[in-house]
């Protein structure tokens, strides 16, 4: 087993041109998974930004009002406040991740497929019935994936994966702004009546989730065909996700969760109400709209492994987290209180995005032992979607009551919040002497201090006739001092003073 993973490699894999493609001990056979991997949230992306893309068009032809608009992105975030931690538990205890990924993918299919004929038919109850059913499998399909991923390419390419896979769903996001305006101008031929043709076009944007269903099921067919060849063993389990482990996180890591949910509340909320203000507040017309809200999605997939790799090299997170909100910042003033060109304050939304999200997400697993990731991510993401739908209904009713330029003034209290937020937790780690805003040099230094340490901390034999033995100045006394100043949990047997250890 190399590197971690679970594929066992075979010691003399077959050679050959073929076999380097159709093999899964071969490294081609992996990079065929990545494509299907890569495509398989793709529908996903494409259709979550539908109605984004098509607002005027919904809220013309169906006659909904801005909060009634709004709600179609909320209902699809309530689900996941909780099953973002259950879907990961039900795949990795029930379904298992063939079968757990097939049924969240289908269950995005059927979601988009009513979505479209509630459309069709103008009830516009049943358009939130497909919306939260879209969202039930959407978000969960994010835990397969990167399942999937960390089964395949742990020890291998993993990082690149992990970006390839942010890349590829900003492309779905963007090809949606970019097609659906031109598709909606073509359909409208075939029809005068305009639910009609807003139904027909979503239900040929549901073929993307079709073209996502068959790379879930090739990707299930690949992984099965592994584990018959290889032997894989797959009860290699992890940790069991428990809620109770929620009380045991740092304050630290709740400070990391206010930072997500303030920050991408001014990023997906501000893009689902985007084509309108951008029409009314710069005269866009429709099309460009669409192009502009694309804009950041196109420098978010280009620019997260970029940003993310140079990020690792330089480290020192919550520098670069507080650059991305102060990004952020200045883009929703210029926004809302100038009149430049509309692609440079998108711009700006855009690389600003990227740097956050490279830099926030990897602290999460600095902050929580390895067996909690697993309901950390899963806490963070349901905070962050019951964020995301309570502000896109108040985006909504701000909107309706007192404009764009409040809703503009809503985003930028909600990014300073963010940032306040970002500077309590620099000066909590600096306090706890900790490692989130170290350079990754430091980082490699921390870590051995620590595990050098953890040997001593365990140490509970350790009798009070050897303690007396190792002087105040010993490097025993040194390491036991540094980890009570950071709050580590020292044996009872060990007491810290000046005089040394007794």
């Amino acid at each position: 087993m190399e590197g971690g993973s679970n594929i066992q490699e075979i010691e003399d894999p077959p050679r050959g041109f073929i076999n380097f493609f159709i093999h899964p001990s071969r490294a081609g056979n992996r990079f065929v998974v990545l494509f299907f991997l890569c495509f398989l949230s793709f529908g996903s992306y494409f259709c979550y930004d539908n109605p984004a893309a098509l607002q005027s068009q919904l809220k013309t032809n169906l006659n909904i009002s801005e909060v009634q608009f709004t709600a179609l992105y909320s209902v699809y975030s309530w689900p996941n406040v909780v099953l973002n931690i259950v879907g990961g538990f039900l795949m990795d205890r029930v379904f298992g991740i063939r079968l757990g990924t097939n049924i969240y993918m289908g269950l995005t299919l059927v979601g988009q497929l009513i979505f479209a004929t509630a459309v069709y038919i103008n009830q516009y109850w049943l358009m939130l019935i497909g919306r939260f059913v879209f969202g039930i499998g959407a978000e969960s399909l994010t835990v397969g994936q990167n399942n999937y991923a960390v089964l395949w390419f742990k020890g291998k390419e993993l990082n690149m994966v992990f970006g390839l896979q942010l890349s590829f769903a900003r492309i779905g996001s963007t090809v949606n702004f970019l097609v659906m305006e031109s598709l909606y101008s073509a359909v409208s031929n075939l029809s005068s009546d305009g639910a009609h043709v807003l139904g027909l076009v979503l239900y040929i944007a549901a073929g993307t989730c079709v073209f996502s269903m068959i790379c879930s099921l090739c990707v299930s067919f690949l992984d099965k065909r592994a584990e018959r060849i290889l032997h894989r063993n797959n009860n290699a389990s992890g940790e069991v996700v428990k809620l109770s482990d929620v009380r045991y996180f740092k304050l630290t890591f709740w400070l990391i969760c206010i930072i997500c949910v303030t920050f991408y509340c001014s990023i997906f909320p501000f893009i689902a109400i985007a084509k309108d203000f951008l029409m009314k507040n710069f005269g866009l017309s429709s099309e460009q709209a669409n192009t502009a809200c694309s804009t950041v999605y196109v420098i978010s997939g280009i620019g997260s492994p970029i940003l993310g790799f140079l990020i690792d090299k330089i480290g020192m997170n919550i520098f670069w987290i507080l650059f991305g909100i102060f990004g952020t910042v200045i883009s929703h003033l210029l926004l809302g209180f100038s009149h430049l060109n509309v692609y440079i304050p998108i711009g700006i939304m855009g690389i600003s995005y990227s740097i956050l999200a490279s830099s926030l997400w990897p602290l999460v697993a600095l902050v929580v032992p390895e067996y909690q990731l697993g309901t950390a991510y899963g806490v963070a993401g349901s905070i962050q979607n019951l964020g995301l739908a309570l502000f896109s209904i108040f985006c909504g009713l701000i909107i309706e009551k007192f404009g764009y330029v409040a809703v503009e003034i809503f985003f930028i209290c909600s990014l300073l919040l963010a940032a306040v937020s970002a500077v309590v937790l620099l000066f909590l780690d600096l306090m706890q002497h900790g490692n989130l805003n170290l350079t990754p040099g430091g980082r490699k230094r921390y870590e051995i201090l620590y595990n050098h340490t953890e040997i001593l901390i365990n140490a509970d034999a350790l009798d009070t006739s050897s303690s007396e033995v190792i002087g105040s100045n010993s490097d025993f006394h040194i390491r036991n001092r540094y980890l009570s100043r950071i709050g580590a949990p020292l044996p009872s047997t060990y007491v810290i003073d000046k005089q040394g250890v007794s």
